[in-house]
């Protein structure tokens, strides 16, 4: 039996204290879910009624759910083993050291911060994160940025030949049969995210770089709805060992810290949390729309949170609070 009621009411408690305007979860346990749908899609400029069926902007899980994807199933085939420099695939990139696990580990030292980004346009933007200098924490910290995964993107983009957006449709999301996963969702079938210049952002990524790099985004840019997302966790917790396009062995990989002693522990694109008993990883990532999956593959459970935090506008600080005690909350009650 399926039994989160302290993590449960932290969750519905967003509602009803106006933190978030409603929310869709999640509980896997075994083979059996438990979902749930309160609160409102939207409440400015008027209230819109929630459905469990409605399609999330999933922002950065874009990242491990596209882009890391595509490079796990070359992983798999053996085309690739991630010690790969960057500029075997991007030439124009300078520092020979950062490999392909630095970007997906987030240790690659390269500088975030890009001056006018949104004033640059596709090509502009995509050469000035090319250019990117690396710091002098290349190696010595854990920084992650948005950054290292449109890298990746270009370097799927290279390999494929195509951008990787249009990649992860074909060799991902469509052999996995998620129909309401895509780039691009019908308007109406979706959570309403910010008011931002006067009209509402429906159906269309929040992130600024998605919208201005479009298909070639790695980092961002992705909606889905519960029913896929479950079926995509029960496949990374082995729960349905069929669904992921590569195999357990390389899922089971993902369950494990990549970053050497000292530096924050990361696995291969997803952040780790661990057991407060047995202190073995689980995998994390949250997406700054207010999504998150935390999956426990030793107990096969999962928490997926699917709300929107920045409607109708804000950065919404109290969420990321209420946000790490829902978290600390769900590893307490699945050790019970």
């Amino acid at each position: 039996m399926i039994d989160y009621s302290t993590t449960q009411s932290l969750i519905e408690s967003m509602v009803t204290e106006r933190i978030v305007p409603g929310v869709n979860y999640a509980f896997i346990k075994n083979k059996q879910v438990f979902t749930s749908t309160i609160g409102f899609a939207s409440t400015y400029p008027k209230v819109t009624q929630l459905s469990p069926f409605a399609q999330y902007d999933l922002a950065s899980l874009t990242k491990v759910l596209i882009t890391e994807n595509i490079l796990l199933k070359l992983y798999q085939k053996g085309k690739l083993n991630f010690t790969e420099p960057l500029t075997d695939f991007i030439p124009e990139f300078k520092d020979p050291r950062v490999r392909l696990f630095h970007l997906l580990t987030h240790t690659s030292g390269i500088r975030g911060w890009i001056d006018h980004r949104d004033q640059l346009n596709h090509d502009e933007l995509l050469n000035a994160i090319i250019h990117l200098p690396v710091t002098d924490e290349f190696e010595h910290k854990m920084r992650y940025a948005d950054t290292n995964f449109i890298l990746l993107g270009l370097v799927v983009k290279k390999i494929y030949g195509r951008p990787v957006q249009d990649v992860g449709m074909s060799e991902i999301i469509a052999p996995m049969d998620l129909p309401d996963t895509t780039f691009s969702p019908v308007k109406n079938n979706c959570v309403p995210t910010v008011w931002l210049n006067d009209q509402l952002l429906q159906g269309v990524p929040h992130d600024p770089k998605a919208r201005q790099l479009g298909s070639d985004c790695g980092s961002a840019g992705l909606f889905s709805s519960m029913l896929d997302l479950i079926k995509i966790c029960q496949g990374y917790l082995g729960i349905e060992r069929d669904v992921l396009p590569f195999n357990q062995e390389v899922i089971a990989q993902l369950f494990d810290n990549k970053n050497p002693a000292g530096l924050q522990p990361r696995s291969w694109g997803w952040d780790l949390r661990f057991d407060p008993e047995l202190h073995y990883p689980l995998i994390l990532h949250t997406g700054f729309t207010g999504v998150l999956l935390l999956l426990d593959r030793v107990r096969k459970s999962g928490l997926i949170l699917l709300t929107n935090r920045i409607h109708p506008t804000g950065h919404n600080q109290i969420f990321l609070t209420m946000r790490e005690k829902i978290i600390q909350s769900f590893l307490k009650e699945n050790d019970q």
